[in-house]
Order: C-alpha cells, then structure tokens, then sequence
C-alpha cells in the first residue's frame, strides 16, 4: 500500500514531535510505501519512504491554500496513493482517496466555550476550525486522537461509531528524579505553562491573594512565563508585585530543570483545555502531589492517581483551600 503522510504545518514543537514518532514507526514498516508531504520540518529518505518538501507553503496563508486545493491533490495522483494520512487535524481536500487524520487540537472539543471578546483566536478556533474538523472526522475513514476523553467528545459530538475512533498515545519521554520531597516549611507550587488565556494564571493569582489575606505567605510559586508574554501575563505580574505575593516569572526551562523541580514541588495545573496535559504526567512520573482544575483531561490523566486532588477550575477559594494543605505553618 503506497501511504501519503501529510504534514505541511509541522515545524516545531509538539506538532513536530508527533511527525517525527510516525517517521520512526514507519521506518519499521517495509510492507507499505510512505511519501512524507511536508515544508520545513527535514526526514531523512529511506528505501520505503520518500520525503517531499516545499518550503515555500510557509510563505504566506494563499502559498498554503494552494498547496492544499491544488498540489497536493497531484502527488496523489502522481505517486498513486492508495490512503492518505493526515497528521494536521483536517483530512485533505479532494484526495479521492480513504484517509486516517491524526486530531491532536482539543479546543474544539473542550467543554469550555470562548466568547468571541473573552478570547478572540481561541473562539475562531473552536467556530471555524472546529467546524471543518467535525467535517473532515465524518469523512475520514479513520480518526486518531491521543486521549480517551477527546474519542469520546468526538464519538458523541461527530456522532460517529465509536470503533473509527483509535487512541494512539503518543511517545512522551519521562526523566528520572531524586525521590520526591517537599519542604513542608515553604511548600514550592510548580506551573509550567505559557501564556495563553486558557492557562487560566487569572484563577491562580486570586487563590495566592486569598491566601495572603488569611496571613499564608509561607510558600513560593514557580512559572514557567516571563511575565512580558501577553498583555494578559503582563497584567498578572503587576497584581503580584502590588499586592507582594511569592509568585516568581522563571521564564522557560530546559526539560531537565523542569524535572528536577517537579521533585521537590506541588504541580499546580488551573488549565481548563488540554489535549493531553503533559505536566500533569511528568508531575506524576517523579511522584509529585498534584492540584489541578476538574476537567476532562485531567481526569482522563491523573484520575487514578492517590496524589491528584482536583478543584472547582474557575473557583479561586476552593483552589486556596487545597493550596494551604501544604502549607504547614498555617494562621
């Protein structure tokens, strides 16, 4: 069977990861042919896999529409592809052919709905996108999600069988750790996340001034923002430094760094849309106490786990309340 991999947003980053674990698994396959469909992202051809690239689809939204509606549409033809595989979320249009699509973007499919002035890309996302998605899954032969509780949303929100519907888990590479300990003097919250509105840092500023104003200042949180991302983060960090809460902007770390803290903190993790929520199972892998918002994800990831406490997402006191457990030195 002659497959076409097609993957022309990947570049970097988590996108990029899921590309590159497809590649290897191919690599071992010799009963199929694969032509990789890509722009910038570089595979090394094999005798099974051949790799096209056209950077040029980078160059503007037209150079990608293009490239969707009309040249990819040739290489079908041309290499005479009996599937196409889609790893960007929408399968491709007028391939003519069966087609499996990889769907790795939750918002969609998230049980939190943007309001068009709460969060103007996001709500695009969700209306626009999530709607050609919904089509192409009604489409597409077969469809591949990473969780178990985005096949369901999609079995129920598509209404499909659920037998098109396949978890393929995607490869997550866990770091070893000292034995966890945590200083319960001066308890460390953890929250490696950037700065998009649906990180919901808003949620975590409240509880930290909640528990400020009960007298609780014996602890100290980490972010993973630099405080300059957005006007969003921007607007948290003043609050911080006018009201003197103990949340410090570390900014981006590297993965060993991120590990190394995991074993001496709390993961504190507000975020109400993930597709996976990857903290939460490297908080867990170093065996780390975790507090985070009652969302799908996260019962899907951290459910069974006796370390995981869950609170109301968007409810500041409840937050503080599971906060303060670790802090011993209470008023």
């Amino acid at each position: 069977m002659r497959i076409l991999v097609y993957d022309v947003a990947a570049d970097s980053g988590g996108a990029a990861t899921v590309l590159q674990s497809f590649y290897e698994e191919f690599c071992k396959d010799h009963k199929n042919q694969y032509i990789f469909v890509l722009s910038v992202y570089e595979l090394s051809a094999q005798p099974h896999i051949k790799v096209y690239r056209a950077p040029w689809i980078k160059k503007s939204p037209l150079h990608r529409l293009y490239f969707d509606y009309v040249v990819a549409h040739r290489l079908v033809k041309k290499y005479k592809i009996d599937q196409v595989l889609s790893l960007q979320n929408i399968g491709l249009p007028f391939a003519g052919v069966p087609q499996v699509v990889y769907e790795h973007n939750a918002l969609p499919f998230s049980e939190y709905r943007f309001k068009p002035w709460e969060a103007f890309r996001p709500w695009m996302t969700q209306q626009i996108l999530g709607r050609m998605m919904r089509h192409s899954i009604r489409r597409a032969k077969k469809v591949l999600v990473q969780t178990n509780w985005m096949k369901d949303e999609i079995v129920r929100q598509c209404r499909i069988p659920e037998n098109r519907v396949e978890v393929k888990f995607p490869p997550v590479e866990m770091l070893k750790t000292a034995p966890y300990r945590l200083d319960p003097d001066k308890p460390t919250f953890f929250y490696p996340a950037n700065g998009s509105a649906y990180k919901n840092h808003k949620t975590l500023l409240k509880a930290c001034a909640l528990l400020k104003k009960q007298g609780i200042e014996n602890y100290q949180v980490v972010l993973t923002v630099t405080g300059e991302e957005n006007e969003g983060i921007r607007a948290i960090q003043k609050e911080v430094e006018k009201m003197g809460l103990p949340i410090r902007f570390q900014g981006p770390m590297p993965r060993r760094a991120l590990f190394d803290l995991y074993a001496v903190s709390v993961l504190v993790f507000p975020s109400f849309i993930e597709t996976i929520g990857l903290p939460l199972l490297e908080a867990r892998s170093a065996g780390a106490w975790i507090v985070t918002s009652d969302c799908l994800y996260a019962r899907d990831m951290v459910g069974d786990y006796e370390r995981a406490c869950f609170f109301s997402t968007f409810d500041p006191i409840d937050l503080s309340k599971k906060m303060r457990r670790f802090c011993r030195n209470q008023k």
